[in-house]
């Protein structure tokens, strides 16, 4: 059975940084895209960061040039560093991934920035 495992969350003053993981496990024999979502409280989930198979990313405007998707291939991982946090960054966010064509999601993991 395929998992997605997130880590990393937690609380952070504005202006930290934290780094998200999230590892795929299990019967696995292709991975396709593997990207970041967020849900704030009364928000509807939102697209934060994705990365392709060839490394190709996108961001939400939001984020760009505070945080930085990356990914290791071998190691069935991406990693969603953020840095300059605001506190409108505070949200849950879940791990997603097209695993063996399908789509699979982590559990998420909170990350609340205070003021």
């Amino acid at each position: 059975q395929v998992q997605l495992v997130e880590s990393g969350g937690g609380l952070v003053q504005a202006g930290g940084s934290l780094r998200l993981s999230c590892a795929a496990s299990g019967r696995i024999f292709s991975i396709n895209g593997m990207g970041w979502y967020r849900q704030a409280p009364g928000k509807q989930r939102e697209l934060v960061a994705r990365i392709s198979s060839g490394g190709s990313t996108n961001y939400s405007d939001s984020v760009k040039g505070r945080f930085t998707i990356s990914r290791d291939n071998a190691k069935n991982t991406v990693w969603l560093q953020m840095n300059s946090l605001k506190t409108e960054d505070t949200a849950v966010y879940y791990c997603r991934s097209v695993i063996n064509l399908h789509e699979y999601w982590g559990q998420g993991t909170q990350v609340t920035v205070s003021s």
